[in-house]
């Protein structure tokens, strides 16, 4: 498996997934398919500041997995954290954040119910967990991952076949939905397809649908229909279509111009930095560089002296999401792959 290779030798680590993938298949590609993109290089302040927030992270870290701020003790935030930790690249098992990445793995596994796969007491938590574990999956050396991350799984389908929109909310029993619990949903159904875990074309199908339905004309995403939309949403909008395929859709194009227009975007602040980072990245090389440079310019202005972000969910949330806007620098994530 290529993540294995990644992960048990640092040279190659440091290449990239991109770049291994093509080394392995480079037999039936020409050298101008193979580099046809360089990667951007990385701006010197992210590591300084990413390696500053790790920092706190683990500093902040209680032995069980979790931290004891404002949500730190919910499996959606211990999720981010530990993507925050994987995405920096160094070996999860070995590497100096490998003790810190077990143990938010175990917390997120212990919250997991073993009947039924629900993680945590809420879709935010189930999703943002099954993301975690879909991307520690083929990383981390843990035989529990693969299975718990099926079960997980299944649960977001099962839960989507309930749902009259075909889409999620708060609870898996929900029969009403909104497209943050179901981008969350959505994201964590791609990077488990990109893990090699089953996902059925139909249920990205009918994710799709819910977002398109709440779209408006103005190309920004409402919350349960065609209401006001705003950054954060419509950023989550985008980067759905974006991982769909779906670049050349109406809907992608225009969610993109709404989005533009939305860069100093201050609602749920954090939050949006983690989705729309992504969004601008799927968007074009112009509109990453120039979202990345701003970011990293503001993040390094509000970074604290114990190298954390405040915000309204807490330090482990915002730090974590800040961490994540950032690390599409290194794209060690295979979520973070175009």
């Amino acid at each position: 498996m290529i993540m294995s290779i990644l992960f048990n030798n640092n040279i190659l680590l440091r290449l990239g997934v991109n770049t291994v993938i093509c080394l392995c298949f480079c037999f039936a590609l020409s050298a101008q398919e193979l580099f046809e993109e360089e990667p951007d290089s990385i701006p010197p302040e992210v590591d300084r500041v990413y390696r500053r927030g790790l920092d706190f992270l683990v500093k902040t870290q209680t032995a069980k997995g979790y931290w004891q701020d404002t949500y730190g003790q919910q499996p959606a935030v211990v999720g981010l954290a530990v993507l925050a930790m994987l995405a920096y690249g160094d070996d999860p098992n070995t590497g100096p954040y490998a003790v810190p990445i077990k143990q938010g793995i175990n917390f997120i596994l212990e919250n997991q119910n073993k009947q039924t796969g629900y993680i945590g007491n809420s879709m935010y938590n189930h999703g943002f967990g099954a993301l975690a574990l879909a991307e520690a999956y083929g990383m981390v050396n843990d035989d529990r991952i693969g299975p718990a991350l099926k079960k997980a799984i299944d649960l977001i389908l099962l839960s989507q076949m309930k749902n009259p929109f075909g889409a999620w909310r708060y609870s898996p029993e929900s029969t009403d939905a909104d497209t943050t619990v179901t981008g969350c949903q959505m994201v964590a159904l791609f990077a488990a397809k990109n893990s090699g875990i089953n996902v059925p074309d139909e249920a990205i199908s009918k994710g799709l649908r819910f977002f398109e339905m709440c779209q408006n004309p103005d190309g920004g995403i409402g919350y349960t229909g065609r209401d006001a939309g705003n950054g954060p949403r419509t950023a989550i909008g985008s980067l759905v279509f974006a991982l769909a395929k779906k670049k050349n859709s109406p809907n992608y194009q225009i969610a993109n111009r709404f989005l533009a227009k939305a860069m100093q975007e201050q609602t749920y602040y954090h939050y949006y930095l983690y989705y729309a980072s992504q969004a601008h990245f799927h968007a074009s090389k112009k509109s990453w560089q120039d979202w990345n440079r701003i970011n990293i310019k503001s993040l390094s202005v509000s970074q604290g002296q114990s190298g954390g972000w405040e915000g309204q969910f807490g330090a482990t949330f915002s730090t974590a999401a800040s961490l994540l806007s950032l690390a599409l620098n290194y794209r060690y994530l295979p979520i973070y792959e175009r």
